[in-house]
């Protein structure tokens, strides 16, 4: 727009070295390896533990996702309790634990529950000194390199999921109500509120047909 009559002088800012503030992600591929070697030196350093720890397995919130599991934060106190384990003594064998967490399936309780029952029966526990054996220690026959191993797949992401925790077909789920579950909910809201006046009419209109007679 062209300058007209006494007006202030413009001041356009086109020179902001946006080269500068503009960041390239060239160290993209670097980066991964790094990563990799970073998560298989955390490995070595606290092996023979497994890195991850053991979580529940949870439903998705809402309708439209709780077809699908997934890891939850940690075990709910009844679900260690039924399990036999202590609270404190959970997170020190590589059990997570959250005391916020309710139970209101039966049936992810129960599964919980056998989860945790399976991780105890395959656990191994190494004594802190070789001189002073704990009760729930392992035995020395039981600690070797090859039962090792197959607790490995016991502890977070690479853990089975328990029975009964796979994910729901769409065919298995219940067929829509006809009509919209809306209006069968409203009328038989309105059955209900409406069904002493609707007797009470149809008894005055036989009354009234009756004295007609």
């Amino acid at each position: 727009m062209a300058i007209k009559h006494n007006q202030q002088i413009p001041n356009n800012h086109f020179r902001k070295d946006w080269q500068r503030r503009v960041r390239c992600h060239f160290d993209q591929p670097g980066k991964k390896v790094t990563r990799r070697l970073a998560r298989r030196a955390k490995a070595a350093a606290v092996a023979p533990r497994p890195v991850d720890k053991l979580r529940p397995i949870v439903r998705c919130p809402t309708i439209k996702y709780n077809r699908r599991t997934r890891l939850g934060r940690g075990f709910s106190l009844a679900e260690l309790k039924a399990a036999g384990i202590p609270k404190l003594y959970a997170p020190t064998i590589g059990i997570s634990v959250d005391p916020r967490r309710n139970n209101l399936s039966e049936e992810a309780f129960a599964a919980n529950v056998e989860r945790l029952k399976a991780y105890k029966a395959r656990l191994i526990v190494f004594p802190r000194r070789s001189n002073k054996v704990k009760k729930a220690d392992t035995p020395k026959d039981q600690q070797s390199g090859e039962t090792i191993n197959t607790i490995a797949s016991a502890f977070g992401l690479g853990a089975p999921l328990a029975p009964g925790f796979t994910e729901i077909s769409k065919s298995d789920l219940p067929k829509n109500v006809e009509g919209g579950a809306y209006k069968a909910l409203r009328k038989a809201r309105s059955d209900a509120r409406y069904a002493g006046v609707r007797e009470k009419r149809a008894k005055d209109k036989a009354d009234e047909e009756k004295a007609k007679k």
